[in-house]
C-alpha cells in the first residue's frame, strides 16, 4: 500500500481525487480501488514541548534558569490533533510505501518530515520515502505531480532548515521573554514582554524609524532653474548642477544649503547666453516584471487595495484551495520552471476566457515569447504565483478574492508580451560657467506596460518605474544638438525643505523584511547578505505584523503603522543587538545556505547558544528602566500564556485548523 500524507485534508482530498475509484472514506483517510491510502496532518501534529517537559522546575519561571537549552530535543504531539496522529500511526505500519505530500515549502517538508520520524520509520521504508510537490489543486495538476515524484531524501537540507528555524525561534523566544518578563517586574511593568528572534528586530525598525521622525527638524534647501530657449523660441528648463567648489554649502545629499548662493547663481544666468554642451540620446527597454511572490504580492495589494499582508495571505489560500484558480500562495520564488511553460497557452486562455477585462482593447498576448521568468536554476520546490488551467468565474468570486486574482492573472499575462521601449536623452547646458541638466523620455512602444495602464495607480503600484525617470524626465524637449546656442531667460529660484521619513505602512514594513540588508547595522554583515535575504519567510511574516498589533506593540493610524508606547518601552530597554535586524539577518541567510547545502546545522545553532548565553547575562545586568512607569495593556498576556515560534503556527489556514489556533495552548514560546 503507498500511504500519501499529505499536510491538510484539502490536498489530501485533492490527491485522492486523480486516484483509482471507488474511494472508501474512513477515519482521517481515503482508501483508492488499488488499495492506495490518502491521509493527511492538519496543520503540525506535533510541537515542540515546554520547557518543564526537560526539568518539572523551570514551570516556575526564575532567571537563575536561563538559559533554558535542551541538550535532547523533544517534541509532542498536540492534544486537539492527537486523534489524527494515532490515525497515521496505524496506517504507517501498514504501508509498504510512504509519501510525503507536505505543502511546497521548507515547512511542509518538516510538517511531514517529523511526523515520520515521531513515528519511528527507519532502513528501507525511510530511505524509499518518495516527495510529492503539488501547487496547483486542480486534477490535471495533481496528476502531472503524481507522474514527476523525486526521492524524500533530496529534500533533507530543506527540513533540516525549517527545524533549525524552529528550534531558534524556541531557544530566543522562551529565553529572552522571560528573562525580560522578570526584570520588567523589577520596574513595575505587570505585563509579559515577549521578544522573538524575528518580531523584536521588525519592532524595532518600526519604533526607530518613529523616533525618527518625532526628532526631525526641517531645513530649507535651494535648488535653481534656468529658463532656457532656442532661437526658435522653443522653451524647456534645466536643474543647476552644484560644483565641487559649493560642497562647503551643501549637506551630504547634495543639497544646497545656502540661500544666498543659490540667488547669487539666479543673478549670474538671468538674460545671459548658453551653449549645449552635450546631448545624449539612448534607446532603453524595461522587460516585463517578474510573476509574484507572496511578498511582492502582499506588497502590491497594499498599495493598490488597501490590504494588510494577512488578509492577502487568507484571500490567496481561498484562491488556492476553495478555487483552485492560482496555484501554492506561501512562495518565496519569482521564477517558473522550464517545464511549466507547456502549460503557458491553457493558462492564458484560461485567463481571457474568465478575466477577458484585462486584455480588453489590447494586443492579444504572444503565446511564442518566453520571458526570463521561466529559469529552472531559480526553482525548487515551488514556484512563482500564477493562475491555474481553471477558467475562473469572477461574479462567483469575493470583491477581495477578484482583486488578487486580476492582480496575479496580470503579472501572469505580461510574460507575453514584448518590452516595454523608449527613449531617453540628457541635456547638459554650460551658462556663465556653471552647469544644468535636464532629461526628457519618449515612449516607443508600451510592450508588457499597455496592461498596466500609462500613468495609472496600478502602473505605479506595481513598481514598474522606468530607468531614468526624474522629476524633469516628462518635459518634452525640442531637437537639440551639440554646440547649440541657446538663452537663458530670468533664473528661478525654488525653495524646498527637507522631509522626515515617513511612517511604515503595510507595504513598506514588508518591503523592509524582504530586503532587510538596508537596514543592517554592520557593514561586514551586509556585505555577506543578498538583495533578496530578508527577516521571517513568505509563510510568516504576515503573521509576524500582525502578532505585533496583537501584543499592542504596534498600533495603526489610517495606513500608517505606529509603535506604541509599550513597544517603544521595550525596544529602549534590550541591547541593539537584540533590536536591529544584523545578526537576525545573518542567521536568516545560513538558514537559506543549508535549504542550498552550503551550510551545515551546527554551524547555525552553535553561534546562536552562544550570543543567546550573551544576552541573558546583559539582561540579568541592567533594568528595563524604559518601561518604568508604562502600563501592561488590557491584552497582556498572563505568565505563560504566549505565543509559540511563528513556524508552528504558519498552517493554518483551513476552518478546521482555525477553529484549533483559536483554542490551543501556547504556554511558553515567543513567537519570532
Amino acid at each position: 500500500m503507498i500511504l500519501y500524507i499529505a499536510e491538510k485534508p484539502s490536498l489530501g482530498r485533492a490527491i485522492a481525487d486523480v486516484l483509482p475509484k471507488p474511494h472508501k472514506k474512513g477515519d482521517g483517510h481515503i482508501m483508492a480501488a488499488n488499495g492506495d491510502c490518502v491521509s493527511w496532518c492538519i496543520g503540525h501534529l506535533l510541537e515542540q514541548a515546554e520547557p518543564d517537559h526537560y526539568d518539572p522546575l523551570f514551570k516556575s519561571w526564575k532567571f537563575e534558569h536561563l538559559p533554558i537549552i535542551p541538550q535532547q530535543w523533544k517534541m509532542k504531539p498536540k492534544p486537539k490533533t492527537r486523534s489524527q496522529l494515532t490515525v497515521l500511526r496505524g496506517l504507517v505500519k501498514k504501508a509498504s510505501q510512504l509519501v510525503n505530500a507536505g505543502d511546497p515549502d521548507r515547512e511542509g517538508q518538516l510538517l511531514v518530515d517529523e511526523v515520520i520520524a515521531h513515528l519511528g520509520v527507519k532502513g528501507e521504508k525511510l530511505n524509499n520515502t518518495q516527495r510529492l510537490l503539488i501547487s496547483d489543486l486542480n486534477p490535471q495538476a495533481v496528476k502531472r505531480a503524481l507522474g514527476q515524484m523525486r526521492s524524500n531524501r533530496e529534500f533533507i537540507p530543506l527540513s533540516t532548515s525549517a527545524l533549525a528555524r524552529s528550534r531558534a525561534d524556541w531557544l530566543y523566544g522562551m529565553n529572552m521573554t522571560r528573562a525580560y518578563t522578570l526584570q520588567g517586574r523589577k520596574v513595575g511593568y505587570q505585563g509579559v514582554l515577549s521578544v522573538g528572534r524575528v518580531q523584536t528586530p521588525l519592532l524595532g525598525l518600526v519604533v526607530r524609524r518613529d523616533e525618527e521622525i518625532a526628532n526631525f527638524v526641517s531645513k530649507p534647501f535651494f535648488e535653481v532653474l534656468a529658463n532656457l530657449t532656442t532661437d526658435n523660441k522653443e522653451a524647456f528648463k534645466a536643474k543647476w548642477q552644484p560644483s565641487e567648489a559649493c560642497q562647503p554649502y551643501m549637506d551630504e545629499e547634495g543639497r544646497v544649503l545656502a540661500k544666498g548662493l543659490a540667488q547669487n547663481v539666479v543673478g549670474r544666468i538671468t538674460n545671459k547666453p548658453a551653449e549645449v554642451t552635450q546631448v545624449l540620446a539612448k534607446d532603453k527597454k524595461q522587460n516585463a516584471p517578474l510573476p509574484y511572490s507572496l511578498s511582492s504580492l502582499q506588497i502590491d495589494a497594499a498599495k493598490r487595495f488597501g490590504m494588510s499582508a494577512k488578509e492577502v495571505l487568507d484571500t490567496c489560500q481561498t484562491l488556492y484551495e476553495r478555487h483552485k484558480l492560482i496555484t501554492y500562495p506561501r512562495s518565496d520564488s519569482r521564477y517558473l520552471p522550464v517545464e511549466q511553460f507547456q502549460q503557458a497557452p491553457q493558462v492564458v486562455s484560461a485567463i481571457t476566457a474568465g478575466a477577458a477585462e484585462l486584455v480588453k482593447g489590447m494586443t492579444a498576448p504572444d503565446i511564442k515569447i518566453k520571458s526570463k521568468a521561466w529559469n529552472d536554476k531559480k526553482v525548487d520546490a515551488h514556484h512563482a504565483i500564477i493562475p491555474t488551467e481553471k477558467t475562473a468565474n469572477l461574479s462567483q468570486l469575493g470583491a477581495r478574492e477578484k482583486q488578487i486574482y486580476l492582480q496575479v492573472a496580470r503579472q501572469y499575462l505580461a510574460q507575453f508580451y514584448p518590452p516595454y521601449l523608449y527613449s531617453e536623452t540628457e541635456v547638459r547646458v554650460l551658462i556663465e560657467g556653471g552647469n544644468f541638466k535636464t532629461k526628457a523620455k519618449q515612449e516607443r512602444s508600451l510592450g508588457w506596460k499597455q496592461l498596466f495602464g500609462r500613468n495609472s495607480d496600478k502602473q505605479k503600484s506595481s513598481g514598474h518605474s522606468s530607468e531614468g525617470d526624474d522629476e524633469d524626465s516628462s518635459q518634452v524637449l525640442p531637437p537639440l544638438v551639440k554646440g547649440q546656442q541657446l538663452h537663458s531667460g530670468m533664473g528661478e529660484l525654488v525653495e524646498k525643505h527637507t522631509q522626515a521619513p515617513k511612517h511604515f505602512t503595510d507595504a513598506t514594513l514588508l518591503g523592509a523584511m524582504t530586503g532587510i540588508n538596508r537596514y543592517v547595522t554592520d557593514p561586514e554583515i551586509r556585505k555577506i547578505l543578498k538583495d533578496t535575504d530578508g527577516l521571517g519567510t513568505e509563510a510568516t511574516r504576515a503573521g509576524i505584523i500582525e502578532l505585533l498589533f496583537k501584543r499592542s506593540f504596534l498600533s495603526r493610524q489610517g495606513k500608517s503603522i505606529l509603535s506604541t508606547p509599550v513597544g517603544q518601552g521595550l525596544i529602549n530597554s534590550l541591547p541593539m543587538s537584540a533590536t536591529t535586524p544584523d545578526m537576525t539577518a545573518l542567521w536568516e541567510s545560513n538558514l537559506d545556505a543549508i535549504c542550498r547545502k552550503e551550510a551545515k546545522y551546527l554551524s547555525f545553532m552553535s553561534p546562536l547558544i552562544a550570543s543567546l548565553s550573551e544576552l541573558i547575562i546583559q539582561a540579568g545586568s541592567q533594568l528595563p528602566s524604559a518601561l518604568q512607569g508604562v502600563k501592561a495593556p488590557a491584552n497582556s498576556f498572563r505568565k505563560k500564556r504566549y505565543s509559540k515560534s511563528t513556524s508552528n503556527n504558519r498552517k493554518k489556514s483551513t476552518a478546521a485548523s482555525r477553529t484549533t489556533a483559536t483554542k490551543k495552548r501556547t504556554s511558553t514560546k515567543a513567537k519570532a
